[in-house]
């Protein structure tokens, strides 16, 4: 009777879930509930027999929420909050060449990682900077240019007279 109300509750989170791993690990629990061997449950699903039994095992002292993952931490910050804080601040306020990279007017992940290598000798992966720069609630967007020798009275005469009959004709 505990096996039959055990393989329901499996199937009702079965029909639940969207994510597919979560699926697959409540259908190897219920295969072997079904009276398959650990073996036999991870040929059908994919993972070894070893798995299965940790499947197994989890959800016999946990129910349903021992199948669940548990949000992996990933390895913690290499820098302190204060200098995650100090690089927002370098990053947000100042362009690269006013912190000491010549003829650079732009922040480019690999000017971050040559920043936060030169001021805490951390060496940074560009993706590894990119995923700390968005944690830090910073993003990145593309310069726009303005031509320092524009004449603005032929940019106005341009958006009023030219672009308008340009637009006429592409229609």
């Amino acid at each position: 009777m505990e096996t039959e109300r055990q393989i329901r509750e499996l199937e009702k989170a079965m029909n639940t879930t969207d994510n597919r791993r979560l699926y697959e690990r409540f259908l190897a629990v219920k295969l072997v509930l079904e009276g398959h061997t650990r073996k036999e449950a991870g040929h059908t699903i994919g993972p070894d027999e070893h798995t299965v039994s940790h499947y197994v095992k989890n959800y016999c002292h946990n129910g349903i929420q021992g199948l669940v993952s548990k949000k992996q931490s990933g390895r913690p910050s290499r820098l302190t909050d204060e200098q995650e804080a100090e690089l927002v601040q370098i990053v947000a306020y100042h362009t690269p060449e006013e912190v000491g990279f010549k003829s650079r007017a732009n922040w480019t992940l690999a000017i971050v990682c040559d920043l936060i290598l030169r001021e805490w000798s951390y060496g940074y992966t560009q993706k590894g900077v990119a995923d700390l720069l968005h944690r830090l609630g910073l993003s990145w967007t593309r310069p726009t240019y303005t031509l320092k020798k524009a004449d603005s009275k032929k940019q106005q005469v341009f958006l009023e007279e030219t672009f308008p009959s340009l637009k006429k004709i592409a229609e």
